[in-house]
């Protein structure tokens, strides 16, 4: 009898993709292959950086923009950030598969469907779904707000076992650790209180991405309410997705068991 697969939905921000670059995706996209063939876990992978790529590429780095300046941005980035992750995959000998979408899409339930049977469909045939918020036509209307509130409803949607956000910090710590120098990291919440959320930034989020930790959290709850374990991970350290699936305690776990 074959063994059933195990989902999770990993998310990488603006700064990881952009700061970490080719070399950072490749390793990621290694780990999501032998995560498949070692640890009998499929992944669907949700991306940030395409606004962000196509500011450094083209040099306008304004800090306001319309938002017909944002969707445009939008649509030159989003083909480079693609082709990262093809190149990275096509290392590894796995297909990527684009996805955009909309809040919408999650919202009207004959495109839910939809969505569900494609990404079904794609993980049946061992590829990688690589999901974006397709900014190039969201209006604010139907608009995530950010890809760690995309990564979770998603997480919910297709029924993960974990949501694993890839950040550029260590975890969540009692203090924000840029301007406490004792601060010290949190590696895990049974629950998130309001207290968890007062001590993070609503508004905070790097040079070239939205969400910060206070949307990580935000996410976290979705995912939790859901029964959904949710890892808060720095993304660059070395082999951090397959540690988690060996069960090593890293960054902050948010539910079920320390270390399952």
């Amino acid at each position: 009898m074959k063994k059933k697969l195990r989902r999770w939905v990993i998310k990488a921000g603006s700064q990881m993709v952009c700061g970490g670059g080719p070399l950072l995706v490749r390793a990621w996209m290694a780990q999501v292959s032998q995560l498949r063939r070692a640890h009998n876990i499929e992944v669907i992978w949700v991306t940030s950086g395409a606004i962000a790529s196509a500011t450094e590429r083209t040099g306008l780095k304004r800090n306001k923009r319309s938002l017909p300046e944002k969707q445009a941005l939008s649509a030159l980035g989003q083909p480079m950030v693609m082709d990262l992750y093809n190149l990275a995959l096509n290392a590894t000998g796995l297909v990527g598969a684009q996805v955009l979408l909309t809040a919408g899409d999650i919202k009207d339930p004959q495109r839910r469907k939809n969505l569900q049977n494609t990404l079904e469909k794609l993980l049946e045939w061992n590829t990688v779904p690589v999901l974006n918020e397709n900014d190039a036509v969201a209006t604010e209307e139907i608009q995530f707000g950010d890809n760690d509130s995309l990564s979770a409803k998603i997480a919910v949607m297709m029924k993960a076992e974990r949501l694993v956000l890839l950040t550029d910090v260590d975890g969540l710590f009692d203090a924000n650790p840029k301007t406490h120098r004792n601060a010290q990291l949190i590696p895990y919440l049974e629950s998130i209180s309001r207290k968890d959320l007062a001590r993070t930034d609503r508004v905070a989020g790097s040079l070239r991405g939205t969400g910060g930790m206070y949307s990580k959290l935000t996410a976290a709850n979705t995912a939790l309410k859901n029964g959904i374990i949710t890892h808060l991970v720095r993304g660059d350290w070395p082999q951090n997705l397959i540690r988690l699936a060996e069960g090593a305690s890293l960054g902050t776990q948010i539910g079920g068991q320390v270390g399952k």
